[in-house]
């Protein structure tokens, strides 16, 4: 197991974690909750300790499926949930971004409660905003931890800008970014400021959202209840997706030279961009974590690093349509 401390916290993890958004909520029907809580489990002692959800995610239901499953579980885990985006309880439509003390105090209370814990180890603003001064936002979630409530603070997709004065106010702990072999934005500005404050990258969607794995091909696409078949992921629009799916067969070559999954050149490729960065791949089988988690034992050469180092430039397509950017690097 590839251990990895989150900033200066002390917190200690596996640095290959799991993402459980999927287990709720926008890449199909939410997985059967007996099925999803097999999978936590399975995830626990096959080593995994950092799961990483958010209040957005179902509405609660994230949540409160990873508070059922870690019941009598609390001391193997370490919990990262988020705040911030506002949602209709009726429509589920996204309503924007509340990062006011009032909303964190109503959404830290809801997370407690639903994740059946007295505290949350790593506590994220997942989306700036852009309406208020980052220095007021992360002065009330220092008062959680004060309060102990939350043992870090993170920031999710903030900007270089952001970090530096959020650090000011109270240490950031990580930064929760989408970044892999084909997103690599955040070199220039976010992951510069991590180092300079001491931060972690815990990195999102390091698969590239399934397509890096070599899942998917031309006949074989994610379902219409995906949300990677809509407007939101423009990488997976006609035209794109086959363009993008040729240079996923780099990856497979390099993959096959070494007798593993692309899954895990991909993950090998992003823990190897530095010992600050952690990842949280997610997954609903039990087969792909354990593809996953067999990542940490790749080892790339340089000119593996090399070959896939030139993929991104080519990339077609943002990572989310220009609405979602506007919350990018904020």
């Amino acid at each position: 197991m590839l251990t990895r401390e989150i900033g200066h916290t002390g917190i200690f993890v596996n640095a290959i974690g799991l993402g459980c958004m999927g287990l709720s909520e926008f890449y199909g029907p939410a997985t059967d909750k007996t099925d999803a809580i097999k999978l936590l489990h399975t995830a626990i002692e096959g080593g995994v300790n950092h799961f990483d959800t958010a209040e957005m995610y179902g509405m609660g239901a994230n949540e409160r499926l990873l508070g059922e499953a870690f019941e009598g579980k609390r001391d193997k885990v370490v919990i990262a949930t988020k705040w911030g985006p506002t949602r209709d309880l009726e429509t589920g439509a996204f309503t924007g971004v509340d990062g006011s003390e009032a909303n964190m105090r109503r959404a830290v209370e809801n997370s407690l409660k639903f994740l059946r814990t007295d505290h949350i180890d790593l506590y994220y603003m997942h989306r700036m905003d852009q309406t208020r001064p980052i220095e007021e936002t992360v002065g009330a979630m220092a008062k959680l931890v004060e309060e102990g409530k939350i043992r870090a603070i993170g920031l999710s997709e903030a900007s270089a800008e952001t970090l530096r004065r959020a650090n000011a106010v109270h240490p950031i702990a990580a930064l929760q970014s989408e970044y892999s072999i084909f997103s690599r934005d955040i070199e220039d500005g976010p992951l510069k400021a991590l180092e300079d404050i001491g931060g972690s990258l815990v990195a999102y969607s390091p698969l590239g959202r399934g397509m890096l794995t070599g899942r998917y091909s031309r006949e074989n696409k994610p379902g219409e209840m995906d949300f990677r078949s809509g407007a939101y992921s423009p990488r997976w629009a006609e035209g794109a997706f086959e363009a993008n799916l040729a240079l996923v067969d780099e990856i497979t070559a390099i993959a096959a030279a070494h007798k593993v999954n692309a899954a895990q050149i991909a993950l090998a490729w992003v823990l190897g961009r530095g010992e600050n960065i952690l990842t949280i791949p997610g997954t609903t089988k039990a087969a792909n974590l354990a593809v996953n988690l067999g990542a940490a034992e790749v080892t790339l050469s340089a000119d593996d690093i090399a070959r896939l180092d030139t993929l991104a430039d080519k990339v077609q397509g943002l990572r989310y349509a220009e609405a979602q950017m506007a919350s990018i690097n904020a």
